[in-house]
């Protein structure tokens, strides 16, 4: 194993300056009572690649928090296990000897070495800078309210945040947030405030509290990692405890998805609630009953329109050999795919199979739910290698031929088929690895909401997607209310009540308006969701069908709400990344390696006076995280390090030719 380098600077307490500076691990301490606040750090942690180690308060067989389980020596010179430290609450160790001990031992830690450490939630009182609440502050439901990062915050570590901070009201009848509103006392800077119900003035929801030799970011208000006012402040909370030196990198990514590009789609019948050409959904002697959704070349001069508009570009998943069909069915010219192809360099664009045939198991279709068909032997008949290869190279060669930018290591199967489908399939198609390696495809699409962790399939990975919920079989947003008032509304009120039999799904009180409910329902709730992914730093994308651009193009208000709310909240310093297929299918496998790494104890980190040694398997990508103006370390000389980000510097890195080491050196603090 040779060892993998990264160096940096962290601030050095003024208790060491005296002596030999003191060994700092990059490790966070999360001390744990099984709350929600803590719970949400941690996945803060977790997403990011922050290592930490987690003390259970329940456990008790615990280790006890003393001198030394937080600091020993090392290489002569003392050393600090943890960089900073996340609590429940200010004291969560209670009052008898035993836990009066140990939070004494944090407390002298914390001022030896420099060591912060966030309160995840308490309340206000002085014990951590704060007047009572009934000293001019306040105590209630914060659903709804209109926070907002002071000036202090937008300065230090809340910079990358430009907007209003308004607390989440998804439900009206039910209280989702409760918080204190209290006023500084000395040594407090508000990092959040709000305004105080009937009072005069605003007060503080989060800030820090510098005393006795101590920092601590104290929160008073509750939450949890989904909700937005978490979300939003996120990222300052893990730059702040670690004083913007860390392991770990995190972007907020959105990438759309547009599948069946140049073929038809099927449409919703809304009388009789299916989709013709679904199994279950035979028309009048078996005949369809609604007209396919296809979009026009007006549609795709409206795309490439509002992609310029927005600074927005969407991902084309096209269907060459549908598209064909579809000519050949209508007088052999084709105003769509001439438009298309007149602006294909405005897009990205993603091979989806020629035809879009199922590309699994043999579909027994005379069933309903169908079920893999079988040979006479009882085996499942399974689509050849050949077909499936045939299929991936058709429409590749169709796109390469009309100068399509196409990349052929990414591939979307249409349905996601090929892959397994519980339950009828529960295994990939044997023949899928092979005629991927066929044709040399490395990153294959799957369905988020089924496998939402990406896996090997031969010597490809899967890209996991979210579904949108537009769904593929509507043309107008009259038609999209009608299927969702069926999918979600309960029998009793004229629905299918699959929402009442499926425990994860949830009824409507009532059935929406076709006239309104798919603006004032549908739109904001697909919008809040698909958003909470884009602020998660989830890199996986999005995807919906060409059906949507089509008609009443029903997909831009939804796209519209996200960007106009994201670049409301944000700071230029932070802008949305959009990266294709196969960009995000690496970055989900270096999170994966790196984690790994992390969870076997093989990545050590460490600061002493000016430099961060990181140390790990030969081969492993790092993602470290440092100041603006920090600089890498060349054979000879040296350059900018990583790429700006809200405010601080970042990229996964590792050694240079003929270097053992990565060596970052930081601005001066």
């Amino acid at each position: 194993m040779s060892a993998l380098l990264a160096a940096a600077a962290l601030p050095a307490p003024a208790a060491a300056a005296a002596g030999p500076a003191p060994r700092i691990d990059l490790e966070v301490l999360v001390v744990d009572d099984g709350g929600a606040s803590v719970a949400a750090v941690t996945a803060e942690l977790r997403s990011t690649g922050v290592p930490y180690s987690v003390l259970d308060l329940s456990d008790p067989d615990r280790p006890r928090i003393g001198a030394a389980y937080l600091s020993d020596t090392a290489g002569g010179r003392p050393r600090a296990k943890f960089q900073g430290v996340v609590l429940p609450n200010e004291a969560p160790f209670g009052t008898d000897p035993a836990g009066a001990a140990e939070q004494a031992a944090l407390v002298a830690y914390e001022k030896t070495f420099g060591i912060r450490q966030v309160d995840a939630y308490t309340w206000a009182h002085p014990g951590v800078g704060l007047d009572h609440t009934s000293e001019g502050g306040w105590s209630g439901t914060l659903d709804g309210a209109a926070a907002a990062v002071t000036a202090a915050g937008r300065s230090g570590p809340f910079g990358y945040l430009d907007g209003p901070l308004t607390f989440e009201d998804n439900a009206p009848d039910v209280g989702e947030s409760y918080g204190y509103l209290a006023r500084p006392r000395e040594g407090f800077t508000s990092y959040v405030d709000a305004p105080v119900p009937g009072g005069a003035g605003r007060a503080s929801l989060l800030g820090e509290y510098a005393h006795d030799g101590r920092r601590e970011l104290v929160v008073t208000f509750a939450y949890n990692q989904h909700q937005r006012q978490f979300r939003l402040l996120a990222r300052g909370i893990v730059e702040w405890l670690t004083q913007g030196v860390h392991l770990g990198q995190s972007r907020n990514y959105f990438s759309v998805h547009v599948d069946d590009v140049f073929a038809p789609d099927a449409r919703w019948d809304t009388e009789r609630n299916c989709t013709p050409g679904d199994i279950d959904c035979a028309g009048p002697g078996g005949g369809q009953t609604t007209p396919d959704i296809r979009m026009t070349a007006a549609d795709a001069q409206y795309a490439a329109q509002w992609q310029q508009a927005r600074g927005f570009t969407l991902d084309m998943v096209h269907n060459a050999g549908a598209g064909e069909e579809w000519k050949a069915a209508h007088g052999g010219t084709d105003a769509l795919t001439a438009q298309l192809l007149a602006d294909r360099a405005r897009y990205r664009w993603i091979n989806h199979t020629y035809t879009h045939p199922f590309l699994g198991c043999v579909q027994d279709v005379s069933v309903v739910p169908w079920q893999c068909a079988k040979d006479a032997a009882g085996n499942t008949r399974w689509m050849s290698r050949a077909e499936i290869s045939a299929q991936i190279r058709d429409n590749h060669n169709w796109a390469a031929n009309k100068g399509l930018p196409v990349d052929r290591s990414e591939l979307v199967t249409g349905e996601h088929s090929g892959l397994k489908t519980l339950p009828q399939q529960p295994a990939d198609n044997p023949n899928l690895a092979p005629a991927l390696a066929d044709n040399g495809v490395k990153w294959v699409a799957s369905d988020n909401s089924r496998e939402p962790q990406q896996r090997t399939v031969g010597g490809a990975l899967t890209v996991p997607r979210h579904p949108m919920n537009v769904y593929y079989n509507v043309g107008t947003a009259a038609e999209m209310a009608d299927e969702y008032n069926w999918i979600y509304t309960d029998l009793a009120d004229g629905g299918s009540g699959i929402c009442a039999a499926n425990p994860a799904s949830t009824c409507l009180d009532e059935p929406l308006d076709p006239a309104t409910g798919y603006a004032q329902h549908i739109v904001p709730q697909e919008a809040r969701t698909a958003l909470g992914h884009v602020i998660a730093n989830d890199p996986r994308p999005h995807y919906v069908h060409q059906s949507n651009l089509a008609e009443e193009r029903i997909l831009y208000p939804v796209l519209d709400r996200i960007l106009g709310d994201y670049r409301s909240l944000f700071a230029d310093s932070a802008p949305l990344v959009n990266p294709r297929q196969r960009d995000v299918g690496a970055e989900l496998s270096r999170r994966a390696a790196w984690q790994k790494a992390l969870d076997a104890g093989k990545v050590t980190a460490y600061c002493i006076g000016t430099t961060v040694t990181v140390q790990g398997p030969s081969g492993l990508s790092v993602p470290v995280t440092a100041p603006e103006g920090t600089r890498k370390q060349l054979l000879l000389g040296t350059a900018v390090f990583g790429s700006a980000y809200a405010g601080q510097r970042s990229a996964w890195t590792g050694p240079e030719l003929l270097q053992s080491a990565v060596t970052l050196r930081l601005p001066a603090v």
